[in-house]
């Protein structure tokens, strides 16, 4: 199939698909807590009865035995971390034995101490109602070994560690019961409510702030972003953040080494119904932020309000996790919003606003500038813009109308008009083919979530392609078959322009280069509105001198002595309308990147 074949039928075939957020371990991959087997979901296990059950069908074993274990509740529940351990040993944190699945599509097998095989858990958040899975006694098997399940019924409520039933070796005495207990560590700080909104009085002189729109307070403007960073006490030994937006649904900040999303340390302020929780996260790539916790956090507050979410709170400058990055270093800084649905953070519902510098944290006050925009995209779109907005409109608009004028003059061999025409043109392709490239360069492959506009810009660069080739194979003017070109040719070009129009107008809504949503799309409505009117008025000037030309007079001396005064005047006014036509695309064009240029 061709290339263009294969543009269009992608074009008519793609639907709009939605990202679909997947909770914290979603995958079911949680070696990194087989010690606790606590989730880090950012809140606290739940206290009360839990409505699930563990049971074995067997309460003695041998070494090599299978026990069956299985899982089940009076309601469902979206994930669970099954181990077996050592019952004679309360202290005890390694897993023993091995399991085997009845149900490789929902659960999976995990390695624990780097022991292959000795944990279970869920394989996405689909809800459960039962799992069975087989237990393999070791050749070393304690005389008493006991289960125990973590079970997730929603983000943020769950059961940890819930002892389960014991089984002994054979001809070992069962002991009776002990009492349990549970210690959690206690939270380091207790979240209050702050007392009032921020300010952005301070910044740039004891605080450093990143604000967008640049300038606005929180206290006066409800959609204004607003980070705010203090170093705290003569030495610097912690940062107290504040952090303040809209309560669409959580706010979070990242430090990062470069401007891209992946291996960095977040911090978010996540609306959970009438309540707001903070904690610290890591992200190690384009996926949902990893161990969730307060534990490097103090002096935690928060207030939901007036339509804004607020957080505050302070970091100690420097931790030993090496997940949780040295304030005393240099960093990109993010700031992102979203929504949140049960404590979950869903995509970012805007291009994260990224700090144009780097900035050492604890570093002097300052006011930092942000963009939302990265620098490749806005590339992008402007050389789009500048192809199909200006040079392309102007090299269609010059060969419908403007074959018939200067007939006696020539540029470099040709007629003047396709010369013009054949140079922008060139020019309209070669922007189009740079433009294509770069959002690939940005992403490292095909963007998922920018719905039909990449399909409609692979349209549009074959269509652009073939112009030049089918040119360079056109047969000669006098053929029998050049009206075949001419139609081809005409058709084509009509084609890639609507489809170039059509993606700038999607273009504008794109999440990762989001425009203002009047002005740009008003822009484009009157550049539409602009080239129709003087295509129009030129197809009304071109008709009435047919008309003219056919109604002339017999006598053949009285045309050709009236002719050259008339057809200097019309090509001189052409010519006026054609550098209205110029000017006026261009001064729209110049308005579209000047908006560019401020996100």
């Amino acid at each position: 199939m061709s290339s263009v074949g294969l543009c269009f039928l992608l074009f008519l075939s793609v639907t709009v698909c939605y990202w679909v957020p997947a909770g914290c371990y979603a995958n079911g991959k949680v070696t990194k807590v087989c010690g606790s087997m606590e989730p880090h979901h950012g809140s606290s296990g739940q206290t009360g009865q839990s409505p699930y059950r563990l049971i074995t069908n067997t309460t003695v074993f041998s070494p090599g035995d299978d026990i069956l274990v299985t899982l089940s509740g009076s309601s469902y529940f979206e994930g669970f971390f099954l181990q077996a351990r050592d019952a004679t040993s309360q202290s005890s944190v390694s897993a023993v034995g091995t399991f085997i699945l009845t149900n490789p599509a929902k659960t999976q097998l995990l390695t624990c101490n780097n022991q292959q095989d000795s944990a279970v858990s869920h394989t996405s958040d689909a809800r459960l109602t039962e799992v069975i899975v087989m237990w393999n006694a070791p050749k070393d098997a304690p005389s008493a070994v006991q289960f125990f399940v973590t079970v997730v019924a929603h983000y943020k409520t769950f059961w940890v560690k819930q002892p389960g039933p014991i089984i002994y070796q054979h001809g070992v005495t069962p002991h009776p019961p002990q009492p349990t207990t549970t210690t959690t560590e206690a939270p380091t700080t207790t979240p209050s409510i702050l007392p009032g909104p921020f300010t952005a009085e301070g910044c740039g002189l004891w605080k450093t702030c990143l604000l967008d729109p640049p300038g606005c307070d929180p206290k006066e403007e409800l959609h204004c972003f607003f980070l705010s960073m203090t170093t705290v006490g003569l030495d610097k030994t912690s940062v107290m953040f504040e952090l303040s937006g809209p309560a669409e649904g959580y706010l979070s900040f990242a430090l990062s080494w470069d401007t891209w999303m992946g291996n960095d340390d977040v911090y978010s302020c996540v609306k959970d119904g009438n309540r707001v929780s903070v904690n610290a996260a890591f992200v190690s790539g384009r996926t949902h932020p990893e161990d969730e916790s307060q534990s490097a956090l103090s002096l935690v507050s928060w207030r939901l309000a007036d339509g804004a979410i607020q957080c505050k709170f302070n970091r100690p400058a420097k931790l030993s996790s090496q997940e949780r990055y040295d304030l005393d270093q240099e960093y990109f800084l993010f700031l992102a919003s979203g929504r949140a649905v049960q404590g979950k953070l869903l995509k970012h519902s805007r291009q994260p606003l990224i700090s144009t510098t780097k900035k050492r944290i604890t570093g002097p006050p300052e006011i930092l500038k942000g963009s939302r925009g990265p620098v490749i995209l806005k590339m992008h779109g402007a050389l789009m813009l500048l192809a199909w907005m200006l040079t392309g409109s102007v090299g269609t608009f010059i060969a419908s109308f403007y074959k018939p004028d200067w007939p006696n003059q020539t540029l470099f061999g040709q007629k003047v008009w396709f010369q013009v025409h054949r140079a922008l043109m060139m020019v309209t392709v070669t922007l189009t083919i740079v433009a294509f490239c770069l959002p690939f360069f940005y992403r490292k492959g095909w963007s998922k979530h920018a719905g039909v506009h990449p399909y409609l810009g692979c349209c549009v660069l074959a269509l652009a392609l073939i112009q030049p080739i089918m040119a360079a194979f056109r047969p000669s003017p006098d053929s029998h078959r050049r009206y075949i070109f001419n139609w081809a040719h005409w058709g084509v070009g009509s084609a890639a322009e609507i489809m170039a129009v059509a993606a700038m107008f999607l273009g504008v809504r794109q999440p990762s280069l989001l425009l203002s949503p009047p002005w740009s799309t008003n822009i484009l409505i009157g550049y539409v509105a602009w080239q129709a009117s003087f295509r129009f008025l030129l197809l009304i000037h071109k008709h009435l001198y047919i008309r003219k030309s056919a109604q002339g007079s017999n006598d053949q001396q009285a045309i050709l002595s009236d002719q050259s005064q008339p057809g200097h005047w019309g090509s001189f006014i052409k010519l006026l309308i054609l550098g209205a036509f110029t000017l006026g695309a261009s001064g729209l064009l110049v308005a579209f990147l000047s908006i560019i240029a401020t996100i």
